[in-house]
């Protein structure tokens, strides 16, 4: 099969600028084949590259004492003591889930399952934060539909538990949902596999499910906006079979006890092409390839298709030849392939063979480390005009106006299609602020969660990024967890646009000054940009995944309110409105800046927390919703009313930072007050009855409830 003649055309379409062309030339002394211009288009992507956003990343703080591996690898790693480490990652799969919900979906599931296992760890948990468009818009309900059950039919036949997670809905997700899935593993922290190739000579070996035409060019559309041309890029979507994958997991595991693994890496974003030139480059090695030895599940496959195929449950390795035969025993007991495809070389080349001819012959550093990076013109975000006066509105008609809509109601539609017990060590499942899950045959446990206020970081990136971090911080403290560390995944538009690079400059800054006050170092993550249509950007959106370490599931707060327990306010109330969820909910608005996130005060006040947990029944914080929402989860999860003195809108709806509402027994009142010293905490409640009343405003919390647990199918329509 003759290759297409290699035309400006078929440059851009391969998403290659004028300037990034000429730069190839210079590299290449010549021009390129067309299987080496798809390897620099799945390259030098902004999915695979981070060209916009490197000289940002660099930025952000990525070290402390308890970090074993930051950022650079497949997951990042964080030490928890007794020799024993957890690893994490969350990573996009936005562009494919639009084009085709289920697939989509349950590969980013499998993709960052790989990432966390590849390097030596046992998955133990999942979460996944989605963001839809209206629930008036014609795709968001087959898109709801078809995401869940991706999610779900991919981790629960894998077996991993699925612990926490988001779903919102805004208009601005109208053409362009997000789905963001987080993956955590334990592992002993002396045995961890990294990705970097050593040693000239050594075999590479592909492990796995075979390759097919699935996925073919999915980096590259997921680097550039969605048209009308959307439903041309379905074959760019994988297909996922989790039973494989669970195979490959036991299959790796058991490989790695053995003492074969070089290195490892996961075949993800442009499959072949990017796991093997970044072991190579980060081994300062090169890397020969021969296609005919790649299994193969198509026939006639070209070189440009198997080097950017993105089928899934696939790995590559560099072997210890020694090996070989006890590691290709491993892989036949468990039905896999296993095949040597090329060997590791002195010199800086990615050759590429398919028979005796070279389909492409590329310095390999060029690939990767030295991929074009760009220090995109950003134009600060303007600061908001002050919020005006805003309609009236009665206090338990507010709460319904947040309690109907699919952003704040119940959730159980969503997570009980996920299997959340499986492997038996989960504690807290979805619905608290943080999940929490066992570290297997320990008295220790893991607390997850995910968190990020989009409006806040479009009103005002800087403190919208601050506040993302500060919310992870206190989930992962109201249920007793001490926060160690975070990732994040970076969702905005078109960074080409000064202002949409605005956003993402002035969130990072936000994002790194919280990390670096709080103490959790961002040790892992993925940008996702281009999240655009017809050039609609979609809201910024950097989610933050967060871990917290309970020492002892002694120390977890997950308890029920009980009627006549004291609701006890930490924090100060000012009253902030800007950018409110009752704004939106109740009237439509979005107006206003985001609340000033104070980083010593939510410092003080989580440590504080944590400090005197035993003396806490149950615990979450405010964030969306403001205290006015918080009264009523505690209330309605425990199953039990609860009045509260304040009947104003601002003190009920106001979405101040740094705060926490507890249930507390009244006898555990002095201690609390005594050990508060100058913190400002307050008694402002009390559970039991069977009303929600804020001030004289009052609703039975039965009638209430039913609002809360059947407004997410009711108006979703799913």
């Amino acid at each position: 099969m003759s290759e297409p003649e290699i035309t400006p055309e078929l440059v851009a379409a391969h998403g290659i600028k004028p300037d990034e062309w000429e730069r190839l030339l210079e590299i290449l002394g010549r021009r390129p084949s067309f299987t080496e211009l798809g390897i620099f288009s799945a390259m030098w992507n902004e999915h695979c590259s981070y060209k916009s956003s490197k000289i940002h990343l660099k930025k952000l703080p990525t070290k402390g004492p308890q970090v074993i591996c930051g950022p650079g690898e497949n997951a990042g790693v964080v030490d928890i003591g007794d020799g024993q480490a957890v690893i994490f990652k969350m990573e996009s799969h936005n562009h494919p889930s639009y084009i085709e919900p289920h697939q989509g979906a349950a590969t980013g599931v499998g993709g960052i399952l790989r990432d966390v296992f590849t390097m030596g760890a046992r998955p133990i948990a999942a979460m996944n934060a989605l963001s839809f468009g209206l629930p008036s818009h014609p795709k968001t309900a087959h898109l709801v539909k078809g995401v869940v059950e991706g999610v779900g039919s991919y981790g629960n036949a894998f077996g991993v538990p699925t612990v926490g997670g988001e779903v919102r809905f805004h208009a601005a997700y109208n053409g362009n949902c997000l789905v963001n899935a987080f993956a955590a593993g334990l592992a002993d922290a002396d045995a961890i596999f990294y990705s970097a190739a050593s040693g000239v000579g050594m075999p590479v070996v592909y492990l796995g499910a075979k390759t097919g035409r699935d996925g073919v060019g999915g980096a590259t559309m997921a680097s550039a906006e969605f048209d009308d041309t959307i439903e041309e890029k379905r074959p760019t979507v994988q297909v996922g079979d989790p039973f494989t994958e669970k195979r490959l997991l036991e299959a790796c595991l058991e490989l790695m006890k053995t003492g074969a693994v070089i290195s490892i890496q996961d075949m993800g974003a442009a499959g072949l092409t990017c796991s093997a030139v970044e072991m190579g480059d980060k081994g300062g090695l090169g890397i020969k390839l021969q296609l005919d030895d790649v299994p193969q599940r198509e026939t006639h496959m070209t070189a440009y298709e198997m080097m950017l195929s993105e089928s899934q449950e696939r790995m590559l390795m560099v072997l210890r030849p020694e090996k070989e035969a006890e590691a290709r025993a491993i892989f036949e007991k468990w039905d896999l392939d296993f095949a040597i495809v090329g060997e590791t070389i002195p010199e800086d080349r990615f050759v590429i063979l398919q028979g005796n001819v070279v389909k492409a012959d590329i310095p390999l550093s060029k690939l990767s480390s030295s991929a074009p990076e760009y220090d995109r013109p950003w134009v600060e975000t303007p600061k908001p005009a002050p919020l005006g006066e805003i309609p009236g509105i009665g206090a338990i008609d507010g709460l319904r106006a947040l309690i109907g809509s699919p952003s704040y109601a119940h959730k159980g539609w969503v997570y009980e299609q996920y299997d959340s017990q499986v492997g038996a060590d989960t504690v807290v499942t979805p619905g608290l602020p943080a999940g929490v899950v066992r570290v297997h045959g320990t008295a220790k446990a893991l607390a997850f969660t995910s968190d990020v206020t989009p409006r806040y970081v479009k009103a005002n990136p800087y403190e919208g990024g601050k506040q993302a971090v500060a919310e992870a911080y206190r989930n992962l403290t109201a249920v007793g967890a001490r926060p160690l560390a975070t990732t994040d995944n970076l969702n905005f538009g078109n960074p080409e646009k000064p202002e949409i690079m605005g956003q993402f400059v002035g969130a990072l800054k936000g994002i790194g000054e919280a990390c670096a006050a709080l103490d959790m170092p961002i040790v892992s993550g993925n940008v996702s940009l281009y999240n655009e249509t017809d050039g609609q950007p979609i809201l910024p959106t950097p989610t933050i995944g967060a871990v917290g370490l309970l020492r002892n599931l002694d120390m977890l707060i997950a308890g029920r309110a009980q009627p006549g327990d004291l609701a006890m306010l930490i924090g100060v109330t000012h009253g902030h409105l800007g950018q409110s969820a009752l704004l939106v909910e109740a009237f439509g608005i979005e107006a206003g800046d985001a609340p000033p996130v104070d980083l010593v005060a939510e410092r003080r006040h989580g440590e504080y927390l944590r400090a005197n947990r035993g003396l806490v029944r149950a615990a979450t914080d405010l964030g969306d919703g403001g205290l006015a929402l918080a009264a009523f989860e505690l209330s309605e999860a425990a199953g039990t009313g609860i009045w509260l003195e304040v009947g104003d809108i601002p003190g009920l709806f106001g979405e101040d930072q740094a705060r926490y509402l507890l249930a507390v027994a009244p006898e555990n009142l002095p201690a609390l007050q005594e050990a508060a010293g100058d913190l400002p905490v307050a008694v402002v409640g009390q559970f039991g009855g069977e009303l929600v009343a804020f001030g004289a405003d009052c609703a039975p919390l039965a009638e209430l409830s039913r609002l809360y647990r059947s407004a997410f199918a009711a108006t979703v329509g799913v």
